[in-house]
């Protein structure tokens, strides 16, 4: 089994996601080869809360010219996963 660290790799910091952060639902940038339940697990586990539902995405990488020497450049592939949860239950990410 992986470490719970493993799978959510860091927070998604974006004016869509911090919108979302009013209804209870967190985006997270999360290992390629995670499933949803292991994605669940592992929310449930490191933050201590109860997550209603996992949706993921897979973002393809944007290619892009170099000016310096005009090849094509790749940007890494990603997956996504926008986590809703419980009412009353939050995540304590960005408060200062």
């Amino acid at each position: 089994m992986k470490d719970h660290r493993d799978v959510i790799l860091r927070p998604v910091v974006s004016e869509k996601s911090y919108q979302e952060l009013e209804e209870g639902v967190y985006t997270f940038v999360v290992a390629p080869s995670a499933s949803k339940p292991e994605i669940r697990d592992a929310i449930e586990r490191i933050f201590d809360v109860a997550v209603v539902s996992v949706n993921t995405l897979n973002r393809k990488g944007k290619r892009k010219r170099d000016r310096r020497t005009r090849r094509w450049v790749q940007a890494s592939n990603e997956k996504r996963a926008r986590v809703a949860l419980a009412e009353g239950d939050s995540i304590d990410l960005f408060e200062a």
